[in-house]
């Protein structure tokens, strides 16, 4: 951990760039503490941007749009590039830093740096390819197409729980497509914040490139308003909760601006009667408790064919009972921390509302007397109808059910007013192709023998119903971040009207 903060102070001495990390006149605001969510101890303190800060840094992203626009596209990707090869410099250190802020394992901090590498490479190539149509016209001597232009400023709000990698997702496919970015952190994870920023701002300076990327730290609610209701800034990119999600919605609604919505789910497993169980129950640990519960993606609902419950459940129960809870940089743990006492609160308080339920608690459902933010991971016989279960408690909380026929656990998993995540492990072709056709899954990811959770940065990240409907990192995802342009020239020597009208003067 000394080697850790040793290099945060050395991002902190030497901010880089010129966008305002912090400067002198945000002392004035007070100060944002991380907290190590495995010791409940302080790890460093930043401080917080006021309106000054805002308001230099929005006009320094939009001075620098005017130029970065119109920079070729290509050579926007290799910053992006150049970008990931730092990254990969850094890795092991920015990795260990996530761990250590946001509680998650050692593998996953890695594993989250390795997915803004996988990015950099991904965005650096699309920066060759985007594409327009051309059309036939129905006049002669007309040509038709459509191109696809920047946006502007674009505004990114990220969760702790993937402090660094959503970020990478909305900004290097925002900076290909000639946009400038402003970044507002979770203020649980601003020390991740930081250490990005200072390693972008290094290649930018380098490139001569600065001030596209920006940083706003605060955890004032007044001034987050204000970053969403600027008219400044084309498009909101936020991820976290369906009811904040839908605030920011309204927000950036009222001004007609654009938003990129990625919220709240409560993804399901379905196992049927033919699995593969050793490769099943992996998957579903795995999903279950992963980040401890703390993510979008997070398997929370299990709809089990109900010849293979009670073996599934045993097998299950084993591999909980070898799951070892402790200090998320030693990696012989699988389950760090929550993020703060917030959440281990909560977690308590779904476990109440279980027992009122009348769930059945067959695994788990105490916080650890230790210091930090511990809780067992658990599971639940439920149904899927109660309220409990419809919420996302952002914990290591599974809810198991049993079922009969394959139709019923499809319409199970489908009564919930989420849409992110889904998975069925089956050997049987028609179910697998059932549960991916229309009359299937209606989540915005439909995943066959893999669990909800890992998606991979080629493919378009995003769900359905109140998870907001955004798309994030592959497939043509990038659309997001550009605004389409319909162009017709007419290369002939007559005005020619669509639809063959008629106008003479």
């Amino acid at each position: 951990m000394q080697s850790i903060l040793q290099s945060l102070q050395l991002v902190a001495q030497n901010p880089g760039g010129h966008t305002g990390i912090w400067a002198s006149d945000t002392r004035n605001a007070g100060e944002i503490t991380a907290i190590n969510p495995a010791t409940g101890e302080p790890l460093a303190a930043i401080y917080r941007g006021n309106e000054n800060d805002y308001e230099r840094i929005i006009q320094t992203a939009q001075k620098t749009f005017v130029q970065w626009r119109q920079v070729p596209a290509p050579k926007r990707g290799e910053v992006i590039r150049q970008i990931g090869n730092a990254l990969r410099a850094r890795k092991d250190i920015l990795g260990r830093l996530v761990s250590l802020e946001s509680g998650k394992s050692l593998q996953e901090g890695l594993g989250e740096v390795q997915e803004m590498i996988d990015m950099a490479d991904f965005a650096a190539g699309q920066a060759r390819m985007l594409y327009g149509k051309t059309m036939h016209s129905e006049r002669s001597q007309h040509r038709m197409f459509e191109q696809w232009l920047p946006l502007g400023v674009v505004g990114i709000i990220t969760a702790f729980n993937f402090p660094v990698a959503v970020w990478a997702w909305n900004a290097f496919l925002a900076i290909i497509c000639g946009n400038t970015v402003v970044w507002k952190p979770s203020p649980k994870t601003s020390l991740c914040a930081l250490a990005v920023h200072y390693i972008c701002n290094a290649v930018t300076t380098a490139c001569n490139c600065d001030g596209i990327f920006s940083l706003y730290v605060t955890d004032n609610a007044e001034q987050i308003k204000n970053l969403v209701s600027d008219k400044r800034i084309p498009l909101i990119s936020f991820t976290g909760s369906s009811a904040i999600g839908k605030q920011v919605a309204e927000m950036v609604a009222k001004r007609l601006g654009h938003t990129l919505l990625e919220l709240s789910g409560n993804n399901a497993i379905i196992v049927d009667d033919t699995a593969d169980l050793a490769m099943a129950v992996p998957a579903i640990v795995f999903g279950a408790v992963g980040t401890a519960g703390q993510r979008c993606t997070t398997t929370r609902r299990l709809f089990l064919q109900e010849k293979i419950y009670d073996a599934c459940l045993t097998a299950l129960t084993k591999a909980y009972q070898k799951i070892s809870i402790g200090d998320p940089l030693d990696e012989k743990n699988l389950l760090g921390p929550l993020i703060d006492a917030t959440s281990v609160q909560q977690y308590l308080q779904a476990v109440a509302d279980i027992k009122q339920a009348g769930g059945d608690i067959l695994f788990g459902g105490k916080a650890l007397s230790r210091p930090g933010y511990y809780v067992e991971p658990t599971i639940v016989a439920a149904k899927n109808h109660w309220d409990i279960v419809q919420r996302e408690t952002f914990a290591p909380i599974l809810y198991v059910m049993k079922y009969q026929q394959f139709e019923e656990a499809i319409a199970m998993q489908n009564d919930s007013r989420f849409g992110l995540s889904s998975a069925l492990f089956t050997r049987d072709l028609q179910r697998a192709e059932l549960f991916l056709s229309a009359q299937g899954s209606d989540c915005g990811i439909a995943n066959i023998n893999i669990g909800t959770s890992g998606a991979e940065i080629g493919g378009a990240f995003g769900g359905e119903k109140e998870t907001g409907g955004g798309r994030e990192a592959g497939s043509d995802a990038w659309r997001a971040y550009m605004r389409r342009q319909t162009n017709t020239i007419n290369w002939g020597k007559h005005l020619a009207l669509a639809q063959g009208i008629k106008f003479e003067i």
